[in-house]
């Protein structure tokens, strides 16, 4: 039987109920409107709601503030621009005990989400082992019967209702979507109540799409025609009859600027989550002109718009996360010519930065290597004027759009090929484990996204971060990402560290620079917070070149992670 086709407001109402899990599927697009929608019919009301997302974006806070969740099952809790950082609003609720969080990767989420859809008792895991988030009661190790040693295994995970925004449905219930969908819909296939599809376009027939169906009648509740309802996310939908458009990033500055104040938050969810009486109301105070301009991004050569507003500076000093994106770069493309990598995992921020750079260098030098993200992306080029991992420009660029449990787990994670990663850390110690979760005691962080399932089964990784005693510690509190088992080099702006044959880490390069080479190695070792070994063979090398700055400078002409 077909589901009714109804208003937001009615599909919201007759599905959601207090104590659900609700999951938000986040694909490409980031968000769905119907979350604004629970959010208006239940603020402050304590549903106690459990949040299932793979990456809490900034506008996940709001539904903190309303009081609306109670415990989130995620991977990422933080803003994703300008920069990726922390998120107060978040980290406060988690620091008072107000809501609790599951700490999960990208991979290992899918893989709770695909057993509770399959009905089946667990999943099987590479991720997790090796972490902190190991001790969580959701993952076991037991002895393989099969004498493969011991496997990690996840408990099924089924939320009974998700909210799903795609660009294309029809009339009898079938919801077409086009990848990069990064966790995929198995948390859809398996709501126990089904899924509240929104969608940018209803149809009578899905006609000549069917090969893009993800959704059938039997996985949906109810479906909303609802335009522009990504926003403020993008949705890239090139092969279908639906218009897409670009991400809107001033939005998504505006709500992670807010989260710092709550006054500012407060009038920021009036204007744009509780105050609009519906989506039209909605798109009504974004504005005509401002929906055109997102349009306009949605184009492969629009970032010339951006590198004409955005001017490069190529005179200014070089800058310390220039400095190491740069020696990031140099080892990793020397990395993957000595090695024959194919594939480089880049992370976010500074490290995909240097993953650029070092696979360009590579690819000068008649290496065959490509770019790969954990979205679903394989082999794309980033573009100019715009340094955002998941940069929706790229896409089209792109051999292959799939989802991360092809890229991450079947691809890196399979027994073909060499793949390498260019990791961020905000805090990396001696053994090379990484932690972007929290500090016990301290801050809470952003936790793993893909980082734990890269750093648990490419060959190699190296990792990016600029030198201080507070990101190079003696011991993380908590272990994100298992980099004792890849971490190669930590490329520094005041050199880098290799491990040696004995399994340490050792300075081995400095940065040319003032006063002798030993002092500058002393310098750096000053800023590590352990007795590091300075290696006998240590070698000084070249500052960053202007070409190599200016490379990095033309993808971030604003500085957004070089300054």
């Amino acid at each position: 039987m077909a589901p009714p086709i109804v208003a937001l407001r009615e599909a919201v109402a007759t599905t959601v109920e207090a104590g659900d899990t609700i999951h938000i599927v986040g694909g490409h697009w980031r968000w769905s409107p119907s979350a604004h929608e629970v959010a208006r019919q239940w603020w402050g009301r304590d549903p106690g709601f459990s949040l299932v997302m793979g990456s809490l974006t900034s506008l996940a806070a709001t539904w903190f503030r309303g009081g609306l969740v109670r415990r989130t099952v995620t991977t990422y809790s933080g803003d994703s621009f300008p920069t990726y950082s922390p998120n107060p609003t978040m980290a406060a609720a988690y620091r008072d005990g107000s809501v609790s969080v599951e700490h999960w990767s990208f991979l290992s989420l899918t893989a709770r989400l695909r057993a509770g859809a399959l009905g089946a008792p667990a999943a099987v895991v590479r991720s997790i082992g090796g972490s902190s988030m190991a001790a969580q009661d959701a993952y076991a190790e037991v002895d393989s019967p099969f004498g493969e040693g011991a496997v990690g295994l996840v408990a099924p995970l089924q939320p009974d209702v998700t909210l799903v925004h795609a660009p294309l449905a029809d009339r009898h219930g079938h919801v077409a979507f086009h990848p990069p969908l990064l966790e995929g819909l198995w948390g859809a296939w398996g709501a126990r109540k089904g899924c509240v599809v929104t969608a940018e376009k209803i149809v009578d027939d899905v006609g000549d799409h069917r090969h893009m169906v993800r959704l059938l009648p039997r996985h949906v509740a109810a479906i909303v025609e609802v335009p522009m309802g990504a926003h403020p996310g993008g949705l890239h939908v090139p092969n279908l009859p639906v218009e897409g458009y670009g991400e809107d990033i001033p939005f998504w500055c505006e709500i992670r600027d807010a989260c710092r104040h709550v006054d500012l938050l407060d009038a920021f969810i009036d204007r744009w989550v509780v105050g609009p009486a519906d989506h039209g109301e909605y798109l009504d105070r974004l504005g005509a002109d401002r929906v055109a301009t997102l349009r306009r991004r949605r184009h492969p050569e629009s970032w010339k718009e951006d590198a004409a507003a955005n001017p490069a500076d190529l005179a200014s000093p070089v800058t310390a996360p220039e400095t190491a994106a740069v020696l990031g770069a140099r080892h990793l493309a020397a990395r993957i010519e000595a090695t024959g990598t194919d594939a480089v995992l880049a992370g976010a921020g500074l490290a995909n930065l240097s993953a650029w750079l070092g696979v360009a260098r590579a690819r000068e030098a008649g290496c065959e290597c490509v770019l790969t993200a954990e979205l679903g992306l394989w082999g794309y080029e980033p573009t100019p004027a715009d340094p955002y991992i998941f940069n929706h420009r790229s896409f089209p660029s792109a051999s292959m759009l799939a989802d991360a449990d092809t890229v991450l787990g079947g691809i890196l994670g399979g027994r073909r090929g060499r793949a390498m990663a260019c990791l961020g850390a905000a805090q990396i110690d001696q053994r090379g484990d990484i932690n972007s979760t929290e500090v016990p005691g301290g801050p809470f962080l952003v936790g793993s996204g893909g980082g734990n399932d890269v750093a648990s089964v490419v060959a190699e990784a190296i990792v990016v971060t600029t030198a201080h005693p507070q990101r190079l510690v003696e011991e993380v509190g908590f272990v994100t990402s298992p980099g004792h088992r890849c971490v190669s080099v930590i490329a520094t702006d005041l050199g880098v560290m290799a491990r040696s044959t004995q399994g340490h880490f050792e300075i081995t390069q400095v940065v040319e620079g003032d006063g002798t080479v030993a002092d500058r190695a002393l310098a750096f070792a000053a800023q590590v917070g352990w007795d590091v070994a300075i290696a006998p063979d240590l070698v000084e090398v070249q500052r960053p070149t202007h070409e190599e700055v200016a490379a990095l400078r033309r993808w971030d002409p604003t500085g957004i992670f070089l300054t």
